[in-house]
């Protein structure tokens, strides 16, 4: 490792900024225009675009400090997201940022955009530590990320290393986006069957009639481990328990905090009480109709809470439907079951190539475990 070198950050990068939300907050977003990126569209290693806001031209001049550029690398710099980091994906440029994430932009002439990317994920835990620090709230300063101690191999290793990296990566989102046109497929025929299909004749009933909404249980942040059964909140897994309260295949719904987020579990699971898990009344093996069912609802039009939304469960099992004939259900479910199946395999290979991904990142980045060979290109 004689060829590796310390250097601050500061010393490798041409800007580390973060910027403002509008005046005005939410109320001030377009409906389309310049993406203003937030903290939650930085996830570990990936941009979500669930969410993404928009600016107009003069908002975002009043930003033009923090103009994101092709793979800036984005890191959440306050709250509960604090230390997440991924590199910003073209199509949503042109973009800006607001204050709680910042810019971090490498010299190419010493460092590697996706190298940083992998190195920042590699020495999370050390964010999270260090944002605890003098704050009521999980803040990364400015001068924290500035004089952040980076030991680096030469351009040429750097990226040999973010390949191996980030070839894993690129085949985890190619199997996220198989599982979004799996599920895609799969609520188009629902929406066909049971919307545009459906039949004077059938049934009139209530949401009620279907399924029951049973309500998640309390479980302490800190038995949350690693290991063991997933632990589901209204956002999705928030970590694994070596206990179950349900049953797979389920239908998790967000009760408190983010309304009606419908999430589908292929595996037992531990639902806490910011949620709803359901059971069926009727024969539907697969839960693939109630799954789609309850993603047609508006569940955030049930809020019965202002300061800390809730979703009333009352309201929701009353809400009308069409009930449609048990061989009809009994069909889709079959068709659920295929898609479903297969969506199941890549959500499987995604763990494996997760998991494999997190565990070569550090010895990589060490360079005392792992050493990537460097080919000599002429």
């Amino acid at each position: 490792m004689a060829d590796w070198k310390e250097y601050k950050l500061k010393d490798l990068t041409t800007k580390i900024g973060s910027g403002a939300t509008p005046s005005g907050g939410g109320n001030s977003y377009k409906a389309e225009g310049i993406s203003l990126i937030r903290s939650q569209n930085v996830l570990d290693l990936r941009f979500s675009y669930e969410g993404l806001a928009f600016i107009d031209n003069e908002q975002a001049d009043d930003l033009r400090n923090v103009i994101v550029q092709n793979n800036d690398v984005l890191l959440n710099i306050t709250g509960d997201s604090v230390a997440r980091v991924c590199k910003v994906p073209n199509d949503v440029i042109p973009a800006r940022v607001n204050q709680h994430v910042a810019i971090i932009r490498p010299d190419k002439s010493k460092l590697d955009n996706d190298f940083l990317l992998y190195y920042l994920q590699a020495i999370k835990e050390h964010l999270l530590v260090i944002a605890e620090i003098g704050a009521t709230r999980n803040a990364l300063t400015k001068g924290m990320i500035e004089n952040l101690d980076f030991t680096i191999p030469p351009l040429p290793e750097q990226r040999a290393i973010a390949e191996v990296l980030s070839s894993l990566d690129d085949k985890i989102d190619l199997l996220h986006r198989q599982n979004k046109t799996l599920e895609a497929m799969a609520e188009t025929l629902f929406r066909q069957w049971f919307v545009e299909e459906a039949e004077e004749s059938w049934v009139s009933g209530k949401l009620g009639d279907v399924l029951e909404l049973v309500y998640g249980k309390g479980l302490k942040e800190e038995i949350r481990t690693g290991v063991g059964f997933p632990v589901v909140g209204s956002n999705g897994i928030v970590g694994y328990h070596s206990e179950f309260l349900a049953e797979a295949p389920g239908i998790v719904i967000g009760r408190k905090g983010t309304l009606g987020k419908v999430i589908y579990l292929f595996e037992n699971f531990f639902p806490i009480d910011t949620t709803y898990f359901i059971k069926p009344k009727v024969n539907s093996v697969g839960l693939f109709y109630e799954y789609f069912l309850l993603k047609t609802l508006n569940f955030e039009d049930m809020n019965t809470d202002s300061a800390v939304p809730g979703l009333n469960r009352e309201i929701a099992l009353s809400t009308k439907i069409k009930i449609p004939p048990s061989e009809k259900l009994r069909d889709f479910n079959n068709h659920g079951s295929d898609l479903f199946g297969k969506l199941n395999q890549n959500t499987n290979q995604i763990c494996t190539l997760t998991k494999l991904r997190d565990e070569l990142l550090p010895k990589l980045m060490s360079g005392d475990e792992v050493r990537v060979k460097v080919e000599n290109k002429i």
